[in-house]
């Protein structure tokens, strides 16, 4: 009597397979549904599971995904521009009955807006607070130019490599945000229908109307548009500026507005000299969204650790997403594989180099 051998499951001797892992994942990471509305969904199919142990299972794929999360960093960070951001996260306090807040961080990678051939990818990291030092750390190894707000716990990055001799470029060059210096004015505008708001608004959207069709086109094309159409454009708004803050009362939110553009000038022009470089820091916006949308639904994490697995499987299934790639099977098919798959191959089950099984060669 032969008996072929029984494949390796994702946990071993457990009791579930990969699709059904892949399913909790899925339905929470992707699709925003709560653990404990999942035990519910699965009750209703006569599968009677505890969240607690979604919970465990959750963290046992986290583990055996977390090699393939830091192929991905090592990929994001060896980029020369990036694009951060980061957002609040309730966290619940063991014990205490009550929430922290906790930070998730998205580092992004992606140059399809300047024609480049490096591939997407995006990577997110949890922290239990917003010091500065977490950033940093992260960022340690990175040199290039990097697309975020004001925050000052990257101020360290900015400063220059050679402090004693005070000459060098820095190692990571600050890229700051039009669509943080328009919103000041919207806000303003929305509340007071103030025509300095109201024109302000129109300047920088003529900035943005700039950008539009040169998406996607190589660096220098980017950059020689820029210096014909932004620059002049950009050197009438600072000079409008500064007369409209004459005009106006120095403490009002407009006021502030105003010398929050001007305060960041010479960031906020940086990209008129360089094409591989945005005006804005929406790319890294459109990735903290779905965690948005998330934290509606299932409201806190449950420790400090589920926000590190959280982080994790946004990684994958996000950097899945920029690249084409349907998460579900992509997940399926590595939780399956990367438990018993070479360490020394691990680039194999990167999400761009993944196909479906549809489209894959009889002799592959």
């Amino acid at each position: 009597m032969m008996q072929a051998p029984m494949p390796d499951l994702p946990i071993p001797r457990g009791m579930v397979d990969a699709s059904f892992l892949t399913f909790i994942v899925i339905s929470k990471f992707c699709d925003h549904i709560p653990l404990y509305r999942l035990a519910d969904i699965c009750a209703r199919r006569g599968l009677d599971i505890d969240r607690s142990q979604l919970a465990e299972w959750l963290g046992h794929v986290a583990w055996l995904l977390a090699p393939l999360v830091e192929l991905i960093a090592g990929h994001v960070m060896a980029g020369r521009v990036l694009h951060c951001d980061d957002t609040p996260v309730p966290v619940l306090v063991p014990g205490a009955g009550k929430t922290k807040t906790g930070r998730l961080w998205v580092y992004l990678r992606d140059e399809r807006p300047h024609a480049g051939t490096a591939l997407p990818a995006v990577l997110y990291r949890y922290t239990p607070d917003r010091k500065g030092e977490h950033c940093r750390k992260e960022l340690a190894g990175f040199t290039g130019a990097l697309h975020a707000d004001g925050y000052s716990g990257f101020d360290k990055l900015y400063k220059i490599a050679d402090a004693h001799l005070m000459h060098g470029p820095p190692r990571v060059a600050e890229v700051a945000c039009w669509s943080h210096v328009r919103r000041g004015f919207f806000d303003d505008y929305a509340s007071r229908q103030s025509p300095i708001a109201k024109e302000a608004l129109d300047r920088i959207g003529a900035l943005f109307d700039i950008e539009r069709p040169i998406k996607g086109q190589p660096p220098d094309i980017r950059r020689a548009v820029r210096q014909r159409t932004a620059k002049p454009k950009l050197d009438d708004l600072a000079v409008w500026l500064d007369e409209q803050l004459q005009k106006i009362p120095g403490k009002s939110d407009l006021a502030g507005a105003i010398r929050y553009a001007r305060s960041r000038w010479r960031e906020l022009t940086r990209y008129l000299d360089d094409g591989h470089l945005e005006i804005s820091n929406n790319a890294a916006e459109n990735q903290i969204r779905p965690l948005k949308v998330g934290a509606k639904n299932w409201l806190f994490a449950g420790s400090d650790t589920g926000g590190v697995r959280a982080a994790a499987f946004y990684t994958i299934i996000r950097t899945a997403i920029l690249n084409s790639v349907e998460p579900e099977a992509y997940l399926s098919e590595l939780i399956a594989r990367i438990g018993s798959h070479p360490i020394n191959r691990l680039a194999d089950l990167l999400p761009w180099n993944w196909q479906p099984p549809a489209t894959r060669s009889v002799a592959a």
